[in-house]
């Protein structure tokens, strides 16, 4: 078994994405592409040169091998996909909304992944990994799929594995918003970095700042990092021992905002990797995020390694050190 440097585990769907600049009711062309957030991360990820695993369950039909077969193709070792003979791989159509919103129409309810539990935790595969990406969506799926988290995030401390963790709300999901509130702050006290965006932290914590939330964050695992996305604003980070912003990357055409947070998670995650600072880290999660968004696809828009190189020798934001790192 191949050494993998990050782990996730999470639900993918087959995306239908409207091909003409149309209403969703008048197009008659659609795409047929993958999303999810953590297939989405991985994708990102293995693009940036990094091994990197993705956990899950799909439909053993057309649909589930297709999925597996676009995502192995992107270099992501999908080893431990577990194949069900009888529950369907979720569907997403996207919806194109005026003033570049998005209305996205799922169709998940008992699918394959839904059913993942414990016993898609292969012990041996935690072993030599340096992060687990968890993110808040698998956590509402299904009581077994938040069983199977909780229990990854036990193996990742065990292994000496630290977890990123993105609550990626999806109310569509929420039957119960506030035990689902309590499970998402609960989790933070067990991970090492957490990825909330601004309306997301809101919600969670009540504050409307980012310095009182990444408090009250704080408050509960003093050991935490927290990095509060604010957008095109960039970032506010902080630990128990510094806090800054960094800026963000301008954008002057969004085509489709959906993936920019994984996008973001990606590059974060591929930068310490590489034994970047935090700060350096967080600008290159920041740039690829205004990468993705410029782009049809929650994937499609992801960087290559060459191709970011190319991009900080090019840009003197960066220095030569930073790209020579």
């Amino acid at each position: 078994m191949k050494n993998i440097d990050v782990i996730t585990i999470g639900e993918s769907m087959i995306v239908f994405n409207p091909v003409l600049d149309l209403s969703f009711i008048d197009s008659p062309i659609f795409m047929k592409q993958i999303a999810g957030a953590e297939s989405n991360f991985a994708i990102g990820l293995s693009r940036l040169g990094h091994r990197v695993g993705w956990v899950s369950r799909v439909s053993n039909d057309s649909l589930g091998h297709y999925m597996i077969n676009k995502i192995r193709g992107e270099g992501v070792d999908t080893s431990q996909v577990q194949f069900d003979n009888n529950a369907p791989t979720g569907l997403m159509i996207k919806e194109p909304l005026f003033n570049q919103q998005m209305n996205i129409h799922y169709y998940r309810r008992n699918s394959a992944a839904s059913k993942m539990d414990i016993s898609i935790l292969n012990e041996k595969y935690f072993q030599g990994a340096k992060y687990l990406f968890i993110t808040g969506i698998t956590l509402a799926l299904s009581e077994s799929c938040k069983n199977t988290i909780f229990e990854a995030v036990y193996l990742a401390k065990k292994f000496g594995i630290n977890t990123i963790f993105d609550p990626n709300i999806r109310l569509k999901l929420v039957k119960n918003m506030e035990e689902y509130k309590t499970i998402l702050n609960e989790t933070t006290r067990l991970v090492d970095i957490f990825l909330p965006g601004i309306n997301e932290a809101q919600l969670l914590t009540g504050f409307e700042k980012p310095e009182d939330i990444v408090n009250y964050y704080l408050e509960l695992n003093p050991n935490l990092e927290i990095v509060v996305k604010l957008g095109e604003h960039g970032c506010f980070y902080a630990n128990n021992k510094e806090l800054y912003y960094v800026k963000g990357d301008k954008v002057e055409n969004i085509v489709d905002p959906i993936g920019a947070g994984d996008a973001f998670a990606a590059g974060l995650t591929g930068a310490l990797l590489e034994g970047k600072s935090m700060k350096q880290a967080l600008e290159q999660a920041n740039l690829i995020g205004s990468i993705i968004v410029q782009t049809s696809g929650d994937v499609e828009g992801f960087p290559f390694k060459n191709q970011l190189d190319r991009y900080y020798s090019n840009n003197s934001k960066y220095s030569v050190d930073e790209v020579n790192r």
